[in-house]
């Protein structure tokens, strides 16, 4: 599915936190947001999901308003999120289990292409980080809806774990091809996953630059070395700083 933000502005108190934010997220594309902290990117995606309305602005989901409308959207924050009274399967199945639409074997053919077939049955706490994390990607990816929203998911994870929850995610994702909107502050992160990033500013928060990374598909972690990778990276922080 496509998505499309159109001029969004959102205050609180009267401070502009979002001013006329406005791009599109292509049908099967990943597309990565890189902003300072506090830039207001949780805001655009609890607008995204019907959480809360802009001032101004539209938003539509292959051409359709859901402004104010929930349930268009797979949503993983932060946190792992997993029901700690809930098994790992059974956490995985919820979003389908609201929907009606459980699909118990799908769900544990994905938990064990993700390296999870010993721990179905477990619960959270007796699962490591990266394990939580998978199993809230799987959750997520399961939902009905066909664009997901990431917000900074690997950002309590140690540098080995992040990069292979990565190229994990690339996998999942290249099998599938769900349109992804990606938070992160990690520009490395964004250019290894993504075929757009959008650079915004401080607030009040704008667009102030939208790239696209002309690396080939599938990727391969050999690229973070290549004199290439460098030199985006080396070009999207003179963006950022500037």
């Amino acid at each position: 599915m496509s998505l499309q933000i159109e001029g969004i502005k959102k205050s609180f108190a009267e401070k502009e936190v979002l001013e006329d934010i406005s791009f599109t997220t292509e049908k099967g594309e990943f597309v990565s947001l890189i902003g300072p902290s506090g830039s207001g990117k949780t805001t655009l995606f609890s607008l995204i999901g019907g959480l809360l309305l802009p001032d101004q602005g539209q938003i539509h989901l292959d051409g359709r308003d859901i402004l104010g409308k929930k349930g268009n959207i797979s949503y993983m924050p932060q946190e792992d999120a997993l029901f700690p009274w809930r098994s790992i399967i059974d956490n995985v199945i919820l979003g389908q289990e609201l929907q009606g639409k459980e699909e118990k074997g799908r769900a544990q053919a994905m938990l064990e292409k993700a390296g999870l077939a010993d721990v179905i049955h477990a619960y959270p706490h007796q699962l490591s980080g990266g394990m939580k994390q998978r199993a809230s990607f799987i959750r997520a990816l399961l939902s009905p809806q066909n664009i997901l929203l990431l917000d900074e998911p690997f950002s309590a994870l140690d540098e080995f774990t992040r990069l292979d929850m990565q190229k994990w995610l690339l996998d999942i994702w290249e099998a599938d091809k769900q349109s992804i909107l990606f938070i992160t502050h990690h520009i490395e992160e964004a250019l290894f996953l993504s075929d757009k990033i959008v650079i915004l500013t401080d607030r009040p928060t704008r667009v102030k630059e939208i790239i696209d990374i002309p690396f080939a598909r599938p990727r391969d972690e050999a690229i973070l070395l290549t004199e290439e990778f460098l030199q985006w990276k080396r070009k999207i922080l003179e963006i950022i700083r500037a």
